[in-house]
């Protein structure tokens, strides 16, 4: 990020999720980086707040929702502009032994992991092959990567993500448009927060304890910070970064090498 330091400017990015946690971190550095920018949810007054509070449009769009991501996209183009950045960081996680894992949780997470991706992902990709430059950077996870126990969903969604991100890099190669993922660790957000919550409630384990067996596996035995992610995100938006396509970057302190 040498030299110029608002090299995002002109550029649209939307970034879906992007009222809280990791979603606001990402759209927060693009906005330092000089790019507008749209984020996206379904909580319009939480969107209203975050927009307010970061200086950006916030847009209720349902990445469940075909018909809603092409009503959303368009008008956030009206807005802003073609929109050459897309950030897909929506997403939900539940966790289920597979048993007990029945299809409407397996169909839940998939469709707002995954299809959410792949639907706003062909909303927006016209717009970058026509300007001849973009960036696609779908937020994954290291259960994008490695298996987790009672994560078969999650797994599944995350690992679909991380397989479309390869074949559709593959597939725009030639063209001036970039596809990657970031693969965060267990990360400071409300999610995790919820997921702490559950082992304790269940195991009777202290909160502390609860977190210690999250990190475990990061050699570094921290959560990650929202801010860190965004770094990595901000990072692949560059202009500077458009060798980098195919790639699933582990954000997670070691845990995966």
């Amino acid at each position: 990020m040498m030299g110029d330091s608002r090299p995002l400017v002109g550029r649209h990015a939307l970034v879906t999720g992007g009222g809280r946690g990791i979603g606001a971190a990402i759209a927060r550095q693009l906005l330092v980086l000089g790019a507008a920018v749209t984020i996206t949810g379904r909580d319009q007054k939480r969107l209203d707040e975050a927009a307010a509070a970061m200086g950006c449009q916030g847009l209720a769009v349902d990445v469940t929702d075909p018909a809603a991501i092409q009503t959303g996209f368009a008008r956030a183009s009206a807005q802003l502009g073609p929109i050459a950045i897309l950030v897909n960081n929506a997403g939900i996680a539940k966790a289920a032994p597979f048993a007990r894992t029945d299809l409407a949780l397996w169909d839940d997470i998939l469709r707002t992991d995954l299809t959410g991706a792949f639907l706003c992902t062909q909303a927006a990709l016209p717009d970058m092959l026509k300007a001849g430059w973009g960036r696609v950077v779908n937020v994954a996870s290291t259960a994008g990567l490695t298996g987790m126990a009672y994560c078969a969903a999650y797994c599944a969604a995350k690992h679909g993500l991380v397989g479309m991100t390869r074949a559709l890099a593959v597939e725009l190669a030639a063209k001036p448009v970039t596809v990657n993922a970031v693969c965060p660790g267990y990360t400071e957000t409300d999610i995790v927060e919820e997921t702490i919550a559950n082992i304790v409630a269940k195991t009777g384990r202290t909160r502390d304890e609860a977190l210690a067996g999250l990190v475990a596996s990061n050699p570094q035995k921290r959560l990650i910070k929202p801010e860190e992610v965004a770094e990595a995100v901000a990072w692949l938006c560059l202009p500077g970064s458009g060798s980098i396509t195919g790639q699933s970057i582990a954000v997670a302190g070691g845990e995966l090498m």
